[in-house]
């Protein structure tokens, strides 16, 4: 990672290890679900509380399109965790929204480089991300009859 995306700042007492857009994304989460959204078709949770990460994503997916219009989320984790789950809403409602399709090209590598680069012991954040995207599309394709394209994993 580039020392350059660090402001060596102290918070909470401890140095802060990661770049300023982690920090970014930690402190002003973008697209947060402050309560679970109505009217969305498609929902993914993944993680497990007993390692502390838990991810929850509501997709609005236009089913003549299969354009993602919105992204909502929830996660309970660490700063890496939260930044990778709000980089990841922003990089999927770009340009208007992506459709399933592309939004599935989304890979837990680029959702790091989005972020500048997590601690190696924080990777698994971004896969987690990756992971609570395709499990809502895979929700989504149940509840549309479509059981074919569902995916076990990217």
């Amino acid at each position: 990672m580039d020392s350059d995306n660090y402001d060596g700042q102290s918070h909470a007492g401890e140095n802060w290890l990661y770049s300023n857009v982690v920090k970014e994304h930690f402190f002003n989460p973008k697209n947060f679900a402050t309560a679970a959204p109505v009217d969305y078709n498609a929902v993914g949770l993944v993680g497990s509380p007993a390692c502390g990460d838990m991810m929850k994503v509501w997709l609005k997916i236009n089913p003549q399109t299969e354009k993602i219009e919105d992204f909502k989320w929830q996660t309970f984790g660490c700063a890496s965790a939260i930044a990778s789950t709000s980089a990841l809403s922003e990089m999927v409602l770009e340009k208007g929204g992506k459709t399933i399709d592309e939004a599935l090209t989304i890979t837990p590598q680029d959702i790091m480089a989005r972020l500048g680069g997590l601690p190696q012991i924080k990777v698994h954040c971004s896969v987690l991300g990756d992971q609570a995207l395709a499990a809502a599309v895979n929700d989504y394709f149940k509840k549309t009859g479509q059981e074919e394209r569902v995916k076990s994993n990217k």
